[in-house]
């Protein structure tokens, strides 16, 4: 099995190069750095987390293809935004579950950037349908969500996070013990650290400890969902 080595220095110095220069120009001479020192570590990193994540739940995937796989692409989509810079200064990877075609699927979340690292698990901003059983299965499994966000490990981390609607979502008792993350359009747990940290070989049994920490969490979005855990 391939050991984790750690991040290079160059791959975050990358990305503030990139903040400076971020045009097609610049990129397209420093095409074969951005493989070197961001694409490849990725890969190698999401190589070595697959047998750990296979221990959590075998039904989230660990594809280390730079293109179609668990890594996020650099290019941003412009079309709908007032910044239209082309690329994104941080790298994100995301171990989706099996039956996920994309970001809004459940799943496992590292996200690396330059002023700082955030890890965990949950589901960000799902289609309406599923949403609407995440909120269903919460209001009738009161207690059982109860022991997910009361768990000290999650309180530490400042909870479910996640943007949430201004009023009660259509159909849910506005007095309901759980009202404020029915409101919720996403939900995840993450923990945040600096950036140094993903520079040394131990950072992989950081994100690890992480996504255990989200496990519940997950665990419980799959029930909803009616998929495999």
């Amino acid at each position: 099995m391939t050991e984790f080595r750690g991040f290079p220095k160059d791959f975050f110095a990358f990305f503030e190069d990139l903040k400076i220069n971020n045009n097609r120009v610049w990129f397209n001479e420093n095409k074969g750095r951005y493989r070197q020192s961001v694409v490849d570590p990725i890969s190698e990193f999401i190589v070595c987390m697959a047998p750990r994540l296979h221990k959590l739940s075998k039904h989230y995937i660990a594809n280390p293809k730079p293109h179609g796989g668990s890594m996020f692409r650099i290019y941003r989509d412009t079309r709908f935004s007032k910044d239209k810079t082309p690329y994104k200064t941080h790298a994100g990877v995301q171990f989706r579950h099996e039956a996920g075609k994309d970001a809004h699927a459940p799943g496992f979340y590292l996200h690396l950037a330059g002023d700082g690292i955030f890890y965990g698990g949950g589901v960000w901003n799902p289609a309406s349908p599923q949403l609407n059983r995440i909120r269903d299965f919460i209001a009738d499994n009161a207690r059982s969500w109860a022991r997910i966000v009361n768990a000290p490990k999650v309180k530490a981390l400042g909870g479910i996070r996640g943007d949430s609607l201004k009023r009660p979502p259509r159909g849910f008792d506005a007095q309901h013990v759980h009202i404020d993350d029915l409101k919720r359009k996403s939900f995840y747990i993450m923990t945040e650290v600096p950036a140094d940290h993903a520079l040394k070989p131990e950072f992989i049994n950081e994100v690890t400890e992480g996504f255990r920490r989200a496990l519940p969490l997950n665990r419980f979005i799959t029930d909803a969902l009616d998929l495999p855990f």
